[in-house]
């Protein structure tokens, strides 16, 4: 996680309409963006397509026909978002990866959300990243990610810690529903607890020299479109890779990760050792933060899901993982 985002000179200017949705009756705002977006289309003729695997936003597309090869994608800021997103980074972030040909067509910003292109393809599912013919392309398009250099010369600085902080801060102590409570009180790490952890992953995971990029920050299985369907029936349904498919996934990183940024394409078994350390260990920082954002997202959001189980689950894999991920060593 970078904390300085520059946009690229030449970059596509995005617009703001003063428009607002309302998440629950957002037909008639989406058709203002429409108007502007695609004024040749009949307001009567537009259809729209609610989209239910987010739980941070709303998402609907809006297209016309049947067949939906002109999607405006609408995603509208979910309740209290903006108290732990960063809108403005979010978008400088969204212009750097479409100009370096990373991210779809952002059209515009409105009031509370933007608006941009559809793509068309497959949504991936966790079973799916074990194959090489979708990891290796996963681990190439992540390293063209992380080889961005977004900050027009300055040495890149993390803001992990720095979310991760007020994540914490915004973290509720307690539910105005008392089964919610109950449930805080009863499965939900306390708070004095959880800012120990926090303080403990700082000191330890800084050690590691994990170099600090630009990243996607939500790289759900969902979030990766695949345009080829073909051979989506064919892989094996299991779960989270053991070591020697991490080790392979790892490699094919490395590789592209050097190719982009002109480093040559040999890489080391240590080099892999230690990126294997290194990503391991900071997967306890990707349970413990978003189990944060779940505990925040169970106070404030509309949508309906489970974000105290939610929370629940990733803290208890972060403190399950916890002791096998840190008797990794590093090698020399």
């Amino acid at each position: 996680m970078a904390n300085y985002i520059h946009v690229p000179e030449g970059a596509p200017v995005v617009p703001k309409l003063d428009v607002t949705l309302d998440e629950h009756d957002y037909r008639a705002g989406a058709l203002k963006l429409i108007k502007t977006l695609r004024p040749h289309w009949k307001p009567s003729e537009v259809k729209m397509k609610s989209f239910t695997d987010g739980i941070t936003n709303k998402l609907i597309g809006c297209y016309v026909g049947g067949s939906m090869q002109d999607v405006v994608l609408v995603r509208v800021y979910g309740n209290k978002t903006e108290l732990f997103v960063d809108r403005e980074n979010e978008v400088k972030s969204f212009r750097v990866l479409q100009a370096h040909r990373c991210a779809p067509r952002l059209y515009c910003t409105f009031n509370n959300g933007l608006c941009y292109e559809f793509l068309q393809g497959v949504a991936l599912e966790p079973e799916h990243i074990r194959s090489p013919a979708f990891f290796r392309h996963i681990a190439r398009q992540m390293a063209k990610y992380h080889a961005i250099h977004a900050h027009n010369g300055w040495v890149p600085q993390s803001d992990l810690w720095l979310k991760m902080s007020k994540f914490f801060s915004l973290v509720p102590t307690h539910f105005e529903d008392p089964e919610k409570d109950q449930r805080l009180n009863n499965e939900v790490p306390s708070a004095a607890c959880l800012r120990d952890e926090m303080i403990w992953l700082q000191q330890n995971l800084s050690k590691l020299g994990s170099p600090v990029v630009l990243c996607h920050n939500d790289l759900l299985c969902k979030n990766i479109i695949y345009k080829q369907q073909e051979g989506l029936n064919e892989v094996d349904y299991t779960l989270y890779p053991g070591r020697e498919l991490q080790l392979q996934w790892l490699r094919a990183y490395l590789e592209a990760y050097k190719e982009y940024k002109s480093q040559g394409t040999q890489v080391s078994n240590t080099e892999v050792e230690v990126l294997y350390v290194q990503v391991n260990r900071f997967a306890l920082a990707s349970h413990f933060f978003w189990g944060l954002w779940a505990l925040i997202q169970a106070q404030y959001s509309t949508i309906d899901f489970d974000f105290l189980g939610y929370a629940v689950l990733r803290f208890s894999q972060y403190f399950k993982m916890k002791p096998e991920v840190m008797s990794l060593i590093l090698p020399e």
